[in-house]
């Protein structure tokens, strides 16, 4: 394999290339209040465990931390201009699932709502927070897990970056260099 030519690259744009994982959609509800962000910025710990930043100045931040639980639902590429706007909007500004025409679907673990037109919801309850003047992460543990059963590999958006997205591609495989018990983990 020839190597690449490098070339000085802006460190602040960095996340272009190491973006964690699709972007989703994290839901709250807490004292009769609902409510609906777009999250990129998550990243997996564990098998069970989801990290999630939540800028503190979002309302969902405040209806995460008040409730101790969320769900994180994953849209698919058809929801992308929905998701877009979800995240170029303020919850003050009213009801996202009334704005959005998208389905509150009662959880069966969590009172947060799950989005209906997700091709999953994952149902979280907090484990800690670890909360700084400048990085809020919560680490959720996922205690319910509903997905879509077609199609297996769903088309997710991953945020790239100055507004724009890049759709999931075509699966390769490389099962054969795995050991047998390392496949599934």
């Amino acid at each position: 394999m020839a190597r690449p030519r490098w070339k000085d690259f802006p460190v602040e744009r960095v996340r272009r290339f190491l973006e964690p994982g699709p972007v989703v959609l994290l839901s709250t509800g807490w004292r009769g209040e609902r409510g609906i962000m777009t999250l990129g910025w998550h990243m997996m710990l564990g098998y069970d465990l989801v990290g999630t930043y939540i800028w503190q100045a979002n309302r969902s931040h405040a209806l995460a931390r008040g409730s101790r639980q969320c769900v994180i639902n994953l849209p698919t590429a058809d929801l992308l201009d929905t998701v877009a706007r979800i995240g170029n909007c303020s919850g003050a500004d009213g009801d996202k699932f009334d704005r959005f025409d998208l389905t509150a679907v009662p959880a069966r673990e969590v009172e947060a709502p799950m989005i209906g037109e997700c091709h999953g919801a994952f149902e979280c309850r907090l484990h800690e927070t670890r909360l700084t003047a400048d990085y809020p992460l919560f680490v959720w543990r996922v205690v319910r897990a509903h997905a879509a059963a077609s199609p297996k590999h769903p088309a997710t958006v991953h945020y790239r970056g100055e507004g724009r997205f890049m759709v999931s591609g075509r699966e390769v495989s490389r099962r054969r260099l795995f050991r047998p018990d390392m496949l599934d983990m």
